[in-house]
């Protein structure tokens, strides 16, 4: 069987710190956000022409951007959702960059992480964007109502010295028009899944290093697998099917991923971080990383035999499957830290790392898998 290959493209070297890039849907375009060593914010987008890339449009705001997404936009719509690091959230018509759609101030300080959904995608509620910020707060949002979160997951203590930070934000669960989870991680390893329709705290756990990234398999179903990177080389991937009172989730730990990768190919050296983790879009058993090390790493999950068992105490447990790693690579001397699969296109994809660089990947056999 033909193994899975990852090639760097392009490559396009930037003068601002990228943090994170989108394929716009239905199209041959991304975008690229990131700060200026002024301190404004860049916009960019590009798009891929006969094997280069063109600079087709560009932005600059006020504040630094750090985080975005399409998930509330309909299809054809292409409206932006951003958070920047003044806490303000925007919603941007790609059409029309010179002022927003939409601007709240949503948090105190940066917004580290933004998660979307309901733009596209047919009988799974509302479109939404879910926010999380340095202040330690969660916030969900209804673009079509102005200035306040239609919920709002609080720290527990209003000490601003005790607040964690929280990195990373992502919606799950969202199968009909009522159903919708937000699962939110934490600097300190904290990881909290908050029920949407009840504001109940469903389930939380602690993956003891700082959550830097986390994302559902797919959002628009019963909650079906988990993956979460960490500080310190953690991956995570909790099977979301099955729910023990007392013992939550089950979940598969790999040990290798934030190791670099030697001059031979070998696993060898210090953890570093996972910065990132994408689900291919046509296979949601497949899942990408990108690590501190520069590296990216291609996975696949395999379910066990049975995905629960019956546990002494009479309740379900559920039984986590297995992780291989189908390709691994190193494309730059720095962490590769955002990462995106073109949602039309299998093997596209997109990257950026803070040598100030974006590229373009192409990745091959993924249909074998």
């Amino acid at each position: 069987m033909d193994s899975v290959q990852m090639i760097s493209h392009i490559e396009k070297s930037l003068n601002y710190s990228v943090y994170d890039v989108k394929w716009i849907p239905c199209t041959a375009k991304f975008v690229a956000i990131g700060s200026k060593p002024k301190g404004t914010g860049a916009l960019q987008i590009f798009e891929l022409n006969r094997g280069t890339l063109e600079l087709v449009k560009e932005s600059e705001k006020d504040k630094s951007l750090k985080c975005c997404s399409f998930g509330a936009s309909k299809l054809r719509a292409a409206h932006l959702a951003v958070g920047d690091f003044a806490g303000k959230l925007s919603l941007f018509d790609l059409e029309r960059l010179d002022a927003p759609l939409y601007e709240v101030e949503a948090h105190e300080g940066i917004i580290n992480s933004l998660d979307a959904i309901g733009g596209s995608t047919i009988n799974c509620g509302a479109p939404e964007i879910v926010t999380g910020g340095r202040d330690g707060s969660v916030k969900v949002w209804d673009p079509r109502q102005r200035d306040s979160p239609v919920a709002h997951i609080s720290p527990a203590t209003a000490d601003p010295s005790e607040r964690r930070d929280c990195w990373a934000v992502g919606f799950g669960d969202s199968h009909n028009t009522v159903e919708r989870s937000v699962c939110s991680g934490y600097d300190n390893g904290d990881l909290k899944l908050v029920d949407l329709r009840n504001l109940r705290l469903r389930w939380e756990t602690n993956v003891k290093n700082g959550v830097c990234s986390l994302e559902f398999d797919r959002k628009d179903i019963p909650m079906n697998k988990l993956a979460v990177t960490t500080l310190e080389g953690g991956l995570h991937v909790f099977d979301m099917r099955t729910q023990h009172s007392q013992k939550g989730f089950s979940s598969v730990r790999e040990k290798t991923v934030g190791q670099a990768l030697g001059t031979n190919g070998v696993i060898s050296g210090a953890k570093s971080t996972v910065w990132t983790v994408k689900h291919l879009p046509q296979n949601r058993d497949i899942f990408v990383t990108g690590g501190g090390s520069g590296n990216v790493r291609i996975w696949l999950y395999h379910y066990p035999e049975k995905r629960s068992h019956d546990h002494t105490d009479g309740e379900k447990l559920g039984v986590a499957g297995t992780l291989e790693m189908l390709h691994a690579t190193t494309i730059s001397t720095q962490p590769v830290h955002t990462f995106d699969w073109s949602p039309d296109r299998q093997g596209l994809a997109v990257c950026g790392s803070f040598d100030q660089t974006v590229r373009v990947l192409i990745t091959t056999n993924l249909n074998l898998h």
